[in-house]
């Protein structure tokens, strides 16, 4: 479901960029439907969407990386009439033809997204990024790929050290085929993450705020370009949900004060 221009798409691609590159870190609070998209486009420091994967298969019944991409498709869609902002998109892996995964998405209004490499070996990902970039010049959008590597998530038993290496090798292969920033997820301390940076560069390093990773201030400091939130938010959400719940069950009734967010 399409329902912005060609030229409002390339505006918020531009947008989207220039958050990406600017010095400050860019924080993006992870949404899943309409209705948490309206919630957080609505606060003053939001400056731009961005979906979570894990929780729109959750929300849809699927284990996370198996939706199918009509389904993610159709919800993209009606995330991006929700909201004027810039919407980032979590596309798994980009499926098997990632090119066009993309072109479709920037058709639904998205100009930005993450894909995760999952350890494929390097040429076939290298190129994956390429066909993903290429995609986005057809349409175009200056498509903001924040090119995901596994080393981390998928590396098994094999040494912190040997993850780190492949982080890098990947991110600086990606970002030579056109990515925006290097997505690497993982509960990474401070020592890690200025690795990091130092590798693949200034502004270019994506992460995910899991408990051992720095608070945002700090993150700014050592040089990290994007902090997102991924299943996190969707957790809180149901966690305040099952907590209501459980209290109502007891005999208490709903808090005071709650806010008509829908």
């Amino acid at each position: 479901m399409t329902t912005t221009t060609s030229t409002s798409t390339s505006d918020r691609a531009t947008v989207l960029r220039d958050l990406h590159r600017a010095p400050e870190l860019l924080q993006v609070v992870n949404v899943w439907d309409v209705v948490s998209t309206r919630a957080v486009a609505g606060l003053p420091g939001t400056k731009a969407i961005a979906t979570a994967g894990h929780s729109i298969a959750a929300t849809f019944g699927y284990d996370d990386g198996t939706i199918p991409f009509d389904l993610t498709l159709d919800l993209l869609g009606r995330i991006t009439a929700a909201t004027e902002l810039p919407v980032s998109a979590d596309l798994d892996d980009g499926y098997e033809q990632p090119g066009e995964t993309v072109r479709r998405v920037i058709g639904a209004g998205v100009v930005g997204a993450n894909v995760e490499d999952r350890l494929r070996p390097l040429a076939e990902s290298v190129a994956r990024v390429e066909q993903i970039v290429a995609a986005g010049a057809a349409e175009g959008v200056d498509f903001v790929l924040n090119a995901r590597t596994d080393a981390f998530v998928r590396g098994g038993d094999r040494p912190a050290s040997e993850s780190l290496a492949d982080a890098v090798e990947r991110g600086r292969a990606y970002l030579e085929a056109g990515a925006t920033t290097i997505f690497v997820p993982g509960n990474l301390d401070e020592d890690v993450i200025a690795e990091l940076v130092a590798g693949i560069g200034q502004n270019r390093v994506s992460l995910i705020g899991f408990p051992a990773v720095p608070p945002p201030a700090r993150l700014q400091e050592l040089g990290v370009a994007r902090l997102s939130y991924g299943p996190l938010t969707q957790r809180v959400a149901l966690g305040a949900l099952v907590d209501l719940a459980e209290s109502v069950y007891a005999g208490a009734v709903p808090p005071e004060g709650i806010r008509p967010l829908n």
